[in-house]
């Protein structure tokens, strides 16, 4: 035989709907943070894969030019004729060869650096100096060329490809 309260009536407490209503509450703020960190997650792959497009297309545009030419550096890029003419080439706001904007790509950077391999500062054949780097094993010192492309984002990391040319 059960005993049954009669002045008491069934349901939940107002300290029960308290606890129930913070821990609901607190389930609700971590899949919030959980869900914005993802949507900041999911630019950066979009924004380095920009990056990385940048600098294997100045890349290969550098790399199809011939290792020597006339040894001036024309001041536009279209007229640029050799490796060397890349050296120091530096620019906010993504252009295309003939110099129209990239659109989307206006806060980007791009940077290039053109060094003689292992050279630690002396000039061999017309060769920019180098920065003691890397060089490669059975070349001359005026025989190589370390190629360097830098693309920048704001609030990304750079990204840097390294290519070389060799003489002919």
């Amino acid at each position: 035989m059960s005993i049954k309260n009669p002045g008491r009536m069934g349901g939940v407490t107002l300290v029960e709907l308290i606890i129930a209503m913070a821990i609901v509450g607190i389930a609700l703020a971590s899949l919030v943070a959980v869900y914005n960190r993802a949507n900041v997650g999911s630019a950066d792959p979009l924004v380095t894969q920009q990056m990385l497009s940048v600098a294997e297309t100045m890349m290969e545009e550098i790399m199809q030019k011939p290792y020597t030419g006339d040894g001036a550096v024309p001041a536009s890029r279209v007229l640029y004729d050799e490796v060397r003419d890349y050296a120091g080439y530096a620019r906010t706001g993504i252009v295309n060869v003939n110099g129209d904007a990239v659109a989307g790509l206006e806060r980007y950077t791009v940077a290039v650096t053109v060094r003689c391999p292992g050279n630690s500062g002396a000039v061999a054949a017309g060769c920019p100096p180098g920065d003691g780097g890397p060089s490669l094993t059975s070349t001359n010192v005026g025989d190589a060329l370390r190629i360097q492309v830098t693309v920048s984002a704001p609030g990304a990391d750079a990204i840097t490809l390294t290519g070389w040319r060799t003489r002919p």
